[in-house]
């Protein structure tokens, strides 16, 4: 299949395999675990904040602020959820977005109990007078409001519950300084095995009340891109394509009979991120492409290329970031069955060294 026929199916942005939230992830707040013990991997995230938590509890206090950052899917919201019931208190939720002025955040912090958690996702993306208001509310738990104009402005000071912030972002880069030094605990979430998402599949499974394979499970997982929400994602449709067939239990045939159908392959890459590197081979040589260019190309917003497609391709090698844009490696033209020009080759032996 050429660039142009993938780019006519359309760049859709409720791809299966993306990892941000879509309309498919409806049934996702049934499949979260509510304990440490468990949620699956992340091993030296959970013992770090099962000790903080503890330590918290003992002394009855808040626990510190905590910054959670990685990609998305990997289950920021889910362990936020999981920190709240461990520590035994409410968890309010928003997202950046979503807080426009000062008066919004002010309103939320007034209203939590004592140690309780706000989360707020996509932290990142707070405005700065929000953010202004955040920094003595985490620092001092207490809210500072400004009262009149000029000369008689007179700046009042309200005292808040002691509260747990817990920020989520995919770019902690763009965190402001100021806001990044006043979380406690950072934690970064790193990219999931094979075998751990084997785990999350099988225990999804049965939370649902499917019956599936242990082979079944391990497909599913080897092609859910390291990410939890896209192994709970496929492994839905996969049951959908089973239960039609009239199998009760899923088999390893049924899954990659589904998979097959909904053009998903052994590395977990759709026609989204085939057309994406076939533009890139067919229509740049191989690169080096522009990211605003290569976005161009294949109708696509650069921020979107630049934070779903690309991370995943990174990882496993199919594309590198240069100074003078993205080029494609061996393996991608290797997975698509395409040849390298001599030209090609001498361009990425830099990569394989």
């Amino acid at each position: 299949m050429s660039f142009e026929e993938d780019f006519e199916k359309g760049f859709d942005s409720d791809r299966l395999v993306m990892s941000t939230k879509g309309e498919f992830d409806a049934e996702e707040n049934v499949l979260r675990p509510k304990t440490l013990a468990d949620y699956v991997g992340q091993q030296k995230v959970k013992e770090n904040i099962s000790v903080f938590i503890s330590s918290a509890k003992m002394r009855g206090e808040a626990l510190d602020h905590v910054l959670l950052y990685g990609p998305p899917g990997l289950g920021k919201t889910t362990l936020a959820h999981i920190i709240a019931n461990e520590l035994g208190v409410q968890i309010k939720l928003t997202s950046g977005p979503a807080i426009e002025r000062g008066g919004d955040l002010a309103a939320i912090l007034t209203n939590l109990g004592e140690n309780d958690v706000l989360f707020i996702d996509e932290i990142h993306r707070l405005n700065h007078s929000v953010e202004e208001v955040l920094y003595s509310a985490m620092e001092d738990y207490a809210l500072d409001i400004i009262v009149g104009k000029g000369p008689s402005a007179k700046n009042l000071r309200f005292p808040l519950k002691h509260f747990t912030l817990i920020g989520a972002t995919t770019k902690a880069g763009m965190l402001a300084s100021p806001l990044r030094d006043r979380f406690g605990v950072l934690c970064r979430l790193e990219m999931y095995t094979a075998e751990e998402l084997t785990q999350i599949v099988t225990r999804s499974a049965k939370t649902l009340g499917i019956g599936i394979e242990p082979e079944a499970a391990r497909e599913i997982a080897r092609r859910s891109r390291g990410t939890p929400r896209i192994a709970n994602r496929l492994l839905k449709r996969v049951r959908d394509f089973a239960a039609v067939k009239g199998n009760a239990t899923v088999t390893l045939d049924d899954a990659r009979y589904a998979l097959q159908k909904m053009d998903i392959d052994e590395l977990g890459l759709d026609d989204t991120d085939r057309g994406l590197l076939r533009a890139l081979i067919e229509k740049f040589g191989g690169g080096p492409a522009g990211l605003e260019t290569l976005a161009a190309t294949i109708n696509e917003d650069a921020n979107t290329i630049e934070d779903v497609y690309e991370p995943y391709l990174m990882q496993i090698g199919f594309i590198a970031r240069t100074p003078r844009g993205r080029v494609c490696l061996k393996g991608a033209y290797e997975h698509l069955g395409m040849k390298m020009s001599e030209k090609q080759k001498a361009q990425i032996s830099m990569f394989d060294e």
